[in-house]
């Protein structure tokens, strides 16, 4: 019995090996095209960037940005599984294969970016936050000295944490900190009054108090804690997934760039098919140059995003704009010829 238990278990790891080499070569880019369906992480719980609604839909820019990789990968921005996932939860999603990619206001650093850190890949930055601190109108608090010897709700596991205590610190203040889970948990402790003021980026804040029952009660402190940097993410070993993704979204701002919309994209690329000359333009909608087979891609990619999502510009617009339910001015969020940091690398 002995021998051939051990036949069987050198059986089943010569089989192992012989079978590692083709999954280790396989990008979670070619079993996303095979499922067909992404499977995509997201907070759910934040208005503007990813809630889910009472209609059991998704809405949001880190939404949009799903259905964006979606329509390049699958060529169907619908076929998607979004997976509500906590701050503490997000990493280890990515890590076990549990989805495919992040898009969950997730601030890209060098820790979570390098081999040594969490192993992540980080696609170019889909908004620029802050931290900050939010506080009740009625408690006179004005700056961070005011929260001297406070205690402040704040979400476990974030950077938002670690710059909490950082600018505490700098200042040589003392604090308490309130922790919890996710935003929604930090949002009740701050309105059952078990801290004076909550934290979190700018832009959560801005979401989070426009659910309140008086928003008007409360107030966003002028103090900005960090760079808060956003930008989905995936494994760090699978970099034709990470470049599939980067490129994806350089399309939804080159787009902007260009003057490319979800509304006259059909005319924008009638326009380039019948004009030889218009080579940037050719490349760019893919009839020429087969730029999306580069990227495991459909070559055009390109229009099967904006005819989906539109441009970067009208995605921030319909979750973030002035008649938005989150209204956030665009600011570093502008493309650089308006005075923002966004600029897209030529589709050469």
């Amino acid at each position: 019995m002995r021998r051939l238990f051990s036949g069987i278990v050198s059986l089943t790891m010569l089989l192992s090996g012989c079978a590692s080499p083709s999954l280790e070569n396989t990008s979670r880019l070619d079993l996303i095209k095979k499922r067909g369906e992404l499977i995509c992480g997201v907070s759910g719980k934040i208005p503007g960037f990813s809630f889910l609604e009472s209609d059991g839909s998704y809405q949001g820019l880190d939404v949009d940005i799903c259905k964006a990789f979606a329509a390049a990968i699958i060529g169907d921005s619908e076929r998607i599984q979004y997976r509500p996932l906590t701050a503490a939860e997000r990493f280890t999603a990515i890590k076990t294969g549990e989805i495919d990619l992040l898009s969950r206001n997730t601030t890209f650093t060098l820790s979570r970016d390098s081999v040594g850190g969490n192993g992540l890949t980080f696609a170019p930055v889909v908004f620029h936050d802050g931290q900050g601190l939010m506080v009740k109108k009625e408690s006179g608090v004005n700056s961070l000295e005011d929260l001297a010897n406070k205690s402040i709700c704040v979400g476990s596991g974030t950077t938002t944490e670690q710059n909490i205590n950082d600018a505490f610190e700098s200042a040589s203040l003392p604090y308490t900190p309130i922790k919890y889970q996710d935003l929604n948990q930090v949002v009740a402790g701050y309105l059952q009054g078990r801290c004076s003021a909550m934290t979190s980026d700018r832009s959560q804040l801005a979401a989070a108090r426009s659910g309140f029952k008086n928003p008007t009660e409360h107030i966003i402190l002028d103090a900005v804690l960090s760079k808060e940097p956003l930008a989905p993410a995936s494994d760090g070993q699978d970099q034709k997934l990470a470049d599939a993704m980067r490129w994806v979204v350089y399309a939804l701002i080159s787009a902007e760039e260009q003057g490319i919309t979800k509304s006259n994209i059909d005319e924008k690329v009638q326009l380039a098919k019948n004009n030889p000359q218009l080579k940037p333009l050719r490349r760019f909608l893919g009839i020429d140059g087969g730029l999306g087979e580069k990227l495991g891609l459909s070559n055009d990619f390109v229009v099967q995003i904006i005819s989906t999502t539109g441009n970067y510009g009208e995605i921030y617009e319909k979750h973030l704009g002035k008649n938005s339910q989150v209204p956030i001015p665009r600011g570093l969020n502008e493309l650089y010829t308006k005075g923002g940091v966004y600029v897209s690398p030529p589709f050469n």
